[in-house]
């Protein structure tokens, strides 16, 4: 009876996946955040009787800090899936915030005026520009030169540290321009509560859109399609998710010094109670979403997406069925380089310098980021939003190790045996799919 019992469970569950066709690894990555989180949070509350983790104000630092590797991990997923590897990526990005730094601090005030409100504008252009070109020369080397990958950006993970430090000596640059640091977030940095709730209502009818959209397309052209309870289940999971998401990050106010110097600036009298301003989504988090519905559909609904997923699952195939491999390939690492002067705004912005720390070990987050999203170095499996969840599991790991206490050289051992655990799921859920 117990065998029939354990069939019949997982008959139901497998039928539950079938209809909602959930990927089974999104399933598990959501599961191992949860377990994170919790064991971090409740180790808090064993350790010093109240837990840090799971707060709105914890919750907010660890979206901001994840927004940069996040933004890397959706480049590094078309590296991977083509069965190539970028090892640069957190060189590169203290190499460009350097550069953007110089031309900021040291260049463009002399031509422009300190303060000028075109220079974080032409500074971020130059930052993205700069790793575009280092990624499409790095590009250039692995498919007409035909050097490894990993023999190029490994040179390349030395070269663009060693640049970042003759750029400046040493030296690091700061302040940077206001309106740039606010790119970086921090109480400025932000939407606040309205623009929060604007844009969750948005991301909601963006939601209910893609469901019925994604129907209707399926009946048009006679593809099945899900249950209305499992549509109905997705698009109420995905809402409520956003609508959480909103309600976390306006749970986080204003530091109590920030708000009495609004004050005093606007004129404002302070009641006893105090006044709650709510920080709301940071501008790092908005650039991250942006970039992950941006990739998402170049990745599944351009030509672009179509030959990247055809070159990792038969590069000779996909040559002989007249797709420019050489020329592909030197595009994904242009655009590699330039996610990774994104991702050096970010950075920069955040911590309102240009300093050679930058970017240190960020290579291997964002490696591991894209592996324990699913995307296989085998080739030809990857997804955008499965590196941004990996982005958030390797961040919400260093961020519960830093507020328990880790050593610095325990966290490093943790991010590589998760890397080495996540490449070994990987083989092992490939060989039993096979």
């Amino acid at each position: 009876m117990s065998e029939q019992k354990n069939d019949y469970k997982e008959s139901v569950f497998v039928r539950f996946l079938r209809a909602t066709e959930i990927d089974t690894r999104l399933l598990g990555m959501i599961g191992a955040l949860i377990l994170i989180w919790l064991g971090f949070h409740f180790y808090g509350h064993f350790v010093n009787g109240y837990g840090a983790f799971l707060t709105p104000r914890n919750l907010w630092n660890l979206s901001v800090q994840t927004s940069s590797i996040a933004v890397m991990a959706t480049g590094m997923v078309l590296v991977i899936v083509t069965r190539h590897i970028d090892l640069s990526v957190g060189s590169l990005l203290g190499f460009t915030a350097m550069i953007m730094g110089v031309v900021q601090v040291w260049v463009l005030p002399q031509f422009l005026g300190l303060g000028h409100p075109a220079i974080w504008i032409i500074t971020v252009c130059v930052g993205v520009a700069f790793g575009a070109l280092i990624g499409a020369f790095q590009g250039f080397l692995i498919a007409y030169l035909s050097i490894p990958a990993f023999i190029v950006t490994l040179g390349g993970l030395l070269i663009w540290r060693g640049a970042s430090y003759l750029v400046a000596r040493g030296e690091t640059i700061s302040p940077v321009d206001q309106t740039f640091s606010l790119i970086g977030g921090g109480p400025y940095g932000t939407i606040g509560a309205t623009g929060s709730w604007i844009l969750g209502i948005v991301l909601c009818v963006a939601i209910l859109f893609m469901l019925v959209s994604g129907r209707r397309q399926r009946l048009r052209f006679g593809f099945p399609t899900r249950p209305m309870w499992a549509e109905l289940l997705i698009g109420g999971v995905g809402m409520a998710f956003v609508l959480g998401a909103v309600m976390v990050m306006n749970a986080y106010p204003w530091p109590k010094g920030i708000i009495k110097r609004y004050a005093a600036e606007n004129n404002i009298e302070i009641p006893d109670g105090g006044i709650f301003i709510s920080h709301g989504f940071a501008f790092p988090i908005l650039i991250a979403i942006a970039v992950g519905i941006a990739m998402t559909f170049l990745a599944t609904r351009t030509r672009f997406g179509r030959y990247v997923f055809a070159i990792g699952g038969n590069p000779e195939a996909a040559e002989l069925a007249g797709i420019n491999t050489k020329k592909m390939t030197m595009l994904i690492f242009a655009l590699m380089g330039a996610l990774t002067g994104i991702a050096a705004v970010i950075a920069s912005a955040r911590l309102k310098s240009a300093t050679l720390a930058l970017g240190q070990f960020d290579e291997l987050y964002v490696i591991a980021a894209a592996v324990i999203g699913g995307t296989s170095f085998a080739g030809g499996i990857g997804t955008i939003y499965g590196a941004i969840l990996g982005a958030l599991v390797m961040q919400s790991l260093q961020s519960g190790m830093v507020l328990i206490g880790f050593d610095s050289a325990i966290q490093q051992m943790v991010v590589g045996g998760v890397l080495v655990l996540a490449v070994f799921l990987d083989n092992l859920y490939r060989r039993n799919s096979a």
